[in-house]
């Protein structure tokens, strides 16, 4: 089980989710190349954990657009 990421970190992860969609991946060490220089926040620590995040998020949207084109196959 992973550690709950309080409320700024899933704020900041989500808006830049929705920003930057279309480049996101699900690689946390090609996002952290990607948004390296969108992301001002000072501390490493917290940085990767927005970006982890931000993978989870990917990940998250996934698996949901794969339920979804079962649904529509069988359904």
């Amino acid at each position: 089980m992973g550690r709950v990421k309080n409320s700024l970190v899933k704020r900041i992860a989500r808006e830049l989710f929705e920003k930057y969609k279309d480049v996101i991946t699900g690689d946390f060490y090609k996002n952290k190349e990607l948004l390296k220089d969108v992301i001002q926040v000072q501390g490493k620590k917290l940085k990767n954990q927005i970006i982890g995040y931000v993978t989870r998020l990917y990940h998250i949207e996934q698996e949901r657009m794969k339920r979804l084109e079962e649904e529509l196959r069988s359904g």
